[in-house]
């Protein structure tokens, strides 16, 4: 397993909008639909990765405990399921129910999202404000596989945080790592 990093651009731009499948439910979602009244987490994940399999009970965890305050989560998965076809739609559904996803889980077929989001590993984490503006780009907290150090989502809940309690996200972000989006063909960066 090959790690990345999540790609570092500047804080404060837009969300892109999308509309894609939701695995879960079957219908089709888009950002508009999805957005919190407070917040927004943005994550790529797959089934299969590693780093995710390792966090996957602190994502039920945190929607858990903000969705009721106005924060909305949203899980994406980008990648290639020709090559990879364990992260497939139908597969995408089966490992959501088993993991209790209490957020959509959406397919991107066509890449394109996670290439306007610039989301280059599983996982891969954004924040946006109540307008949509990027206040956080980076990981879940410490832990990766093998580490030993106690998933707990603390760099993830302190942003929340700062927003709830309407005070500036701290700017000091530390990068996710995960393995890379399986692309389709030539990675797009």
């Amino acid at each position: 397993m090959a790690a990345v990093e999540t790609i570092q651009i500047p804080l404060g731009y837009k969300a892109p909008d999308f509309k894609l499948p939701d695995t879960i439910s079957g219908e089709e979602k888009s950002l508009q639909m999805l957005k919190g009244e407070k917040a927004t987490v943005v994550m790529f994940i797959c089934n299969h990765c590693p780093f995710v399999k390792n966090i996957n009970a602190q994502l039920v965890s945190l929607a858990n405990d903000y969705s009721a305050k106005g924060i909305s989560f949203i899980a994406i998965s980008s990648n290639d399921v020709e090559n990879y076809p364990q992260d497939g739609p139908e597969l995408m559904k089966t490992h959501a129910e088993t993991e209790g996803y209490p957020f959509p889980y959406l397919y991107d077929e066509s890449q394109e999202v996670a290439i306007a989001y610039k989301a280059a590993c599983t996982p891969d984490f954004t924040i946006f404000d109540s307008d949509l503006l990027c206040v956080y780009r980076g990981q879940l907290d410490d832990s990766r596989p093998g580490n030993g150090k106690t998933v707990s989502g603390a760099d993830i809940r302190a942003a929340l945080d700062a927003i709830l309690s309407e005070t500036p996200v701290n700017s000091t972000q530390t990068p996710s790592i995960g393995c890379n989006i399986k692309w389709k063909g030539k990675a797009p960066y």
